[in-house]
């Protein structure tokens, strides 16, 4: 009267195929519907192999005494022309001003201590390899149009 009913385990092994087919079989679907859908590149329609535009050349804005902060903590910017300094890891151009010995006859002012401490907090008698290559956070300001709409407001 009542007839039994077989269930059948599927092995890992066949679940895994299967599941890889149906990945394959969704990709597939969706890389032939892109053509279809409108998408815009960010680079118009300047060719990825194609050389890029050369950048424009702007005047760096100089400021007697630098520029006010933005932020908390913002590392200061520099308020002068880095074109010809040097920073390699036998030198450092912006250390010949900004020195310990340096700084009182550049008139400037000096590496903040923090530049002395190792990653565990320890001062050095040397500027610290983790902030040796200054313009890694600090960088000098330009005169130019925004390059997109920027609302940002600073700290008061």
């Amino acid at each position: 009267m009542f007839k039994t009913m077989r269930v059948t385990t599927l092995s890992p092994k066949c679940l895994t195929k299967r599941a890889i087919s149906l990945l394959l079989l969704a990709m597939t679907a969706v890389m032939f519907s892109l053509p279809a859908m409108s998408l815009e590149s960010l680079r118009g329609d300047h060719a990825l192999d194609a050389d890029a535009n050369k950048a424009g050349k702007h005047k760096v804005n100089s400021e007697e005494g630098g520029y006010e902060r933005s932020f908390e903590l913002q590392p200061p910017l520099i308020p002068h022309t880095v074109d010809k300094y040097k920073i390699t890891l036998k030198n450092n151009g912006c250390m010949k001003c900004h020195s310990e010995k340096a700084y009182k006859k550049e008139n400037t002012k000096r590496v903040g201590d923090s530049h002395y401490l190792d990653r565990d907090g320890n001062t050095l008698k040397t500027l610290s390899s983790r902030r040796y290559f200054c313009t890694q956070c600090h960088v000098p300001q330009v005169k130019s149009d925004p390059l997109v709409e920027n609302t940002y407001e600073g700290i008061e």
